[in-house]
């Protein structure tokens, strides 16, 4: 599960969030972005030393000072059931999701030496191959 999609899951729900320094923010997950940038309204901040608190209307987090998020465990479950659901509807008649097992990596098809095995294969002498080309 990747932390961006369960924070835009986490949206309008209580998290905690815990800085690098130490301080602790109580609130409803408002917004995040891409570089797990918060916003939390209704808002109780505590000291590091836990012995100061605050009430803030709103805050803003730069997602680099981000030492621990915590959201409900409801949550992570509800996430966890739709991106599995997601795969499955992603899935064909073959059972493997869109694109996957139809070859790797622009290889030959597998089998014997066809002319175009025989043709690029670096061991074959250049004659050899030339002759191949006009009988073949």
């Amino acid at each position: 599960m990747l932390p961006l999609s369960l924070l835009n899951a986490a949206q309008n729900k209580p998290m905690l969030v815990e800085l690098k320094n130490g301080e602790t923010f109580n609130g409803h997950l408002v917004n995040c972005d891409t570089f797990m940038n918060i916003t939390l309204r209704e808002v109780y901040q505590t000291s590091p030393e836990g012995d100061h608190f605050w009430k803030l209307k709103e805050c803003y987090i730069r997602g680099s000072m981000i030492k621990y998020l915590r959201v409900p465990e409801a949550l992570l479950d509800t996430v966890k059931e739709e991106q599995l659901k997601a795969r499955d509807a992603n899935r064909g008649r073959g059972g493997h999701a869109q694109g996957a097992a139809r070859g790797g990596r622009g290889a030959p098809p597998r089998g014997g030496k066809t002319r175009w095995a025989r043709w690029t294969n670096a061991s074959w002498p250049w004659w050899s191959r030339a002759r191949r080309v006009i009988v073949g």
